[in-house]
């Protein structure tokens, strides 16, 4: 009996240990949200940006945390995002020959702003910092645990997609193009000035636009995936999906760990050649690439059996299936297994040492020496697996079948069941 009662004082104790710690790592700080810490300038109110080309700021100041934070809620990229870069500052009036604001988007935590050039292409400026208000759960606020979202994003890399840019050119993959600007507040924000002024951002091409923006030849638009399915609906079988392009596509998401590919993530560049159309996929929104989890409370929810879709970015896939969504059950079931060894060959090929190596220019020497050598050590070990992993992805597929439901942007379109259930199987 003096046993059990120790044991289960002991189990007492453990937990409220734990409780108070929890609540120590939260409380750093009570904030949702920040914008970038700006150095080289004075009152960001007052100053005239057209006189300046750059900046220096530091992206957050959100994610600076002590030991105990660290131990519960992880490393992750705290260092990147505290460290002080230079962007170049830009100008709607100005940029890529004058921009004009078509709407404002964003997702769950990013604000973005949906933009056309004078030259006819569909961009958008999406936010580096992001809102995590949509994104916590009531309980936690009643539990006054907001912070375990928040923190949370610490884990996702901000220089991230200018990186994963440059290693999609190296595998021949299309990509949006980010870079990384500063933009002041200024009257071409328009009714945006207050919310979207002096703010830090990705601009990219969008997924979908009238004008080709690849380096591919007879593009005669881009489209989102919804779109797509409209198309068939209308080629029937002289609409095709490149089939190669979007295994090797799915394969290099596993490698650099972005595990956020659901269905809108997508956008289809439509090749017409004399009466066939061959849709090249493009990869979009890669705020989840190089996902570093790190510490107790991330480590619980990145198990397979609490979020399975929440993968960390280690130096092997252990749970494969938590990369893989309805998409590409729906794009590429029945496909032989053959398929995909070759481009998991092709990739191998593509992404030596050498070129993920040269692929690091694009960083800020800062950022460079902060995390270049583990997530280069990281890519490159999955990229030795990677025909392991083709060939589970393949299985895994096949196993599950075609999809019973609409696609995540779908649910409105009115399709027929073959067409709903498999992109290939609508003839």
């Amino acid at each position: 009996m003096k046993i059990k009662q120790f044991i289960l004082v002991t189990l007492f104790c453990v937990l409220t240990l734990f409780i108070l710690l929890l609540y120590w790592s939260v409380n750093s700080t009570d904030k949702i949200y920040t914008k970038s810490v700006i150095y080289n300038i004075d009152n960001v109110e007052t100053t005239n940006f057209r006189n300046y080309d750059s900046i220096e700021l530091m992206p957050s100041d959100l994610y600076k945390a002590d030991e105990i934070k660290k131990i519960f809620q992880g490393e992750q990229y705290r260092a990147a995002w505290s460290a002080k870069v230079k962007v170049p500052i830009v100008f709607l009036d100005t940029l890529k020959g004058g921009m004009t604001i078509l709407k404002e988007g964003g997702g769950m935590q990013t604000h973005s702003l949906k933009l056309k050039g004078a030259d006819g292409i569909t961009y958008t400026l999406r936010s580096v910092n992001k809102d995590a208000e949509a994104l916590i759960p009531e309980f936690l606020k009643t539990l006054n645990l907001e912070n375990v979202v928040v923190d949370g994003i610490s884990a996702q890399h901000p220089f991230a997609a200018i990186l994963v840019a440059e290693l999609a050119e190296k595998a021949n993959l299309l990509h949006t193009s980010p870079q990384m600007v500063f933009v002041p507040k200024q009257k071409e924000l328009e009714k945006y000035n207050d919310a979207y002024g002096n703010r830090l951002y990705l601009l990219e091409y969008e997924t979908e636009s009238d004008i080709n923006y690849t380096k591919y030849d007879n593009i005669i638009k881009i489209v989102e995936t919804e779109d797509l399915q409209e198309m068939k609906l209308t080629l029937k079988d002289s609409l095709k999906i490149d089939v190669p392009t979007l295994i090797r596509s799915r394969l290099f998401d596993m490698l650099i760990g972005d595990w956020d590919r659901h269905t809108k993530q997508w956008g289809w560049a439509i090749k017409k050649t004399d009466s066939v159309y061959s849709a090249i996929p493009i990869a979009g929104d890669r705020d989840n690439a190089f996902f570093n989890l790190e510490g107790v409370i991330p480590s619980i929810l990145s198990h397979k059996d609490v979020v399975k879709e929440l993968r960390p970015f280690n130096e092997d896939i252990d749970y494969i299936e938590g990369y893989i969504y309805p998409f590409d059950r729906y794009f590429l079931l029945n496909t032989p297994l053959d398929n995909f060894l070759q481009e998991a060959e092709a990739l191998q090929m593509l992404l030596t040492d050498d070129a993920i190596d040269q692929s690091l220019h694009v960083w800020p020497k800062t950022i460079q020496d902060l995390d270049a050598e583990t997530i280069v050590r990281k890519i490159k070990s999955r990229r030795n697996d990677v025909k392991t992993y083709a060939a589970k992805f393949h299985s895994i597929i096949q196993q599950q079948g075609k999809v019973t439901e609409p696609l995540k942007g779908s649910e409105d379109i009115t399709l027929p069941e073959d067409l709903l259930s498999c992109f290939e199987c609508y003839q």
